[in-house]
């Protein structure tokens, strides 16, 4: 869908969702990212394409062809981040099951904890570019 770049797809209704795609487009300096919702159209095509759940409660990380989920999801995208936070990756040795724990955690309370409302980001000027419609 768009060559030579990393997708993440994210809960365009959950306001922690928006923090972590401001934070991750603040510091991708080698413009390696673009973002769909979940709920798009261009975010279901990708998850039907990549055989993904579509129910599927989490951010999703698509890289050289190949869709993460949840915390591998989160940890490969800190570490093309790059700098201190590629440490972070380490943790990667732990099994799935057990990061998942913490992150479905998370993802269970995230409205209640953070907010919901409609993603407004693809909407900023500053941002159109990085977003897939």
């Amino acid at each position: 869908m768009v060559e030579g770049k990393h997708i993440i797809l994210f809960d365009g209704a959950c306001n922690f969702c928006s923090f972590w795609v401001k934070f991750v487009i603040k510091r991708d300096k080698k413009d390696q990212f673009r973002f769909a919702s979940l709920q798009s159209e261009a975010g279901k095509k990708l998850l039907e394409m990549h055989r993904v759940d579509p129910l599927i409660d989490s951010v999703v990380l698509i890289k050289q062809d190949k869709a993460y989920i949840k915390s591998t999801a989160t940890l490969h995208i800190i570490k093309l981040l790059g700098g201190f936070r590629a440490l972070l990756f380490g943790l990667i040795i732990f099994p799935s099951f057990l990061r998942d724990f913490f992150y479905d955690l998370i993802a269970r309370n995230r409205y209640k904890w953070f907010g919901q409302k409609t993603c407004e980001l693809p909407l900023n000027p500053d941002f159109k570019n990085k977003f897939i419609m």
